[in-house]
């Protein structure tokens, strides 16, 4: 298992960035845009940690994802904090050791690639699939959604 990146969500991306870029130094790796989703991600890493993050790509060191929502919305109970994200071996064999474990697992594996868990004091985790995602298959597939991540 390796850490990944830490998600906040900005409500000024303007401003986020001059704050998390300009004065605090951290450099842009990658930014996505989804006209579909309605957002974007912007990805910063430690000037330390750039070169290794270029070479081993968005997974390479721990960064910091910003999410920026289109739509306004108020984030309220710590709600700007998204998850914290890591990276396995096994999606598959990963989430049935917390499942037993008696981990609910709120975000199934169904697409073979991306799964969401919480903490007991209910942060989100998100668990990501190392390189290609696995193929769909059961019990994961036919899984609902449980609760929110």
């Amino acid at each position: 298992m390796r850490y990944l990146h830490t998600m906040v969500r900005v409500t000024d991306l303007d401003a986020a960035l001059d704050f998390y870029v300009t004065k605090f130094g951290l450099i842009e790796t990658r930014r996505i845009e989804s006209e579909k989703g309605r957002f974007t991600l912007v990805f910063l890493a430690a000037p330390d940690d750039l070169d290794t993050v270029k070479a081993t790509g968005s997974r390479g060191r721990p960064t910091l994802e910003l999410t920026y929502n289109w739509d306004p919305e108020v984030y309220t109970g710590g709600r700007n904090f998204g998850h914290l994200a890591y990276e396995v071996d096994d999606i598959y064999a990963t989430c049935d050791k917390l499942m037993k474990a008696g981990v609910t697992i709120n975000r199934p594996p169904r697409d073979g690639n991306m799964a969401f868990v919480r903490s007991p004091d209910n942060i989100s985790i998100e668990i990501l699939q190392k390189g290609d995602p696995k193929a769909p298959a059961e019990p994961w597939l036919s899984m609902a959604n449980i609760g929110v991540w």
